[in-house]
């Protein structure tokens, strides 16, 4: 289980650069990050956690490339390549604002397993985003309301759960609403290490 974290803590951590992570990064790994942005400050106040998103990392060994399966807001779900979220995340010439830090399901995923969970997050793929859903997802988040129907609007940690549920993994959480954080303090997720 990973343990609690301040946003102190987790800046004294070593940060690893990306280019002695990458090869260390597998498909299914978690990507677990602190924004420094406004509505990442929302889902921090909201859920009492460092943890404002969570995607899950997908390895492309024919592109040879490392991205990453997300839900973000106004965007909806979507692959963004790795290397952008630490150089130049949408498109502005800057990094991520904020810390990132990777995470492991263990013990270790089957090979089946990780496919299932990539795969299904695939499947959503460009599922349109509605941006009044940012007002339903600040109300889940503030009152812990899981969604009441499957409209495929997701929020990020209902994505990656969603994604490992049907590759037959449970993240145990205290009720039907699933937070960044909740996903992180689950015993099944080891830290691998800050990456920006």
């Amino acid at each position: 289980m990973a343990a609690p974290l301040g946003k102190k803590e987790i800046k004294r951590m070593p940060v690893r650069s990306y280019e002695t992570v990458r090869d260390d990064l597998r498909s299914g790994d978690l990507l677990f990050c602190s924004g420094s942005y406004l509505f990442s400050g929302l889902i921090q106040r909201f859920t009492g956690s460092v943890w404002s998103h969570v995607g899950v990392v997908y390895r492309d060994e024919a592109l040879q490339r490392v991205f990453v399966l997300e839900s973000e807001t106004g965007i909806g779900v979507r692959l963004a390549p790795l290397s952008k979220y630490l150089r130049d995340y949408h498109g502005r010439n800057r990094p991520y604002r904020g810390q990132i830090l990777v995470g492991r399901v263990t013990p270790g995923l089957e090979a089946e397993q990780v496919r299932k969970a990539v795969s299904h997050g695939m499947d959503l793929l460009t599922r349109p985003y509605d941006n009044g859903e940012i007002v339903r997802i600040a109300a889940r988040i503030l009152f812990r309301i899981g969604r009441r129907s499957r409209d495929r609007k997701f929020i990020c940690s209902e994505l990656v759960d969603e994604c490992f549920r049907s590759a037959g993994v449970r993240f145990t959480c205290p009720d039907n609403y699933i937070s960044p954080d909740d996903i992180w303090r689950n015993p099944c997720v080891e830290v691998g290490g800050r990456i920006l």
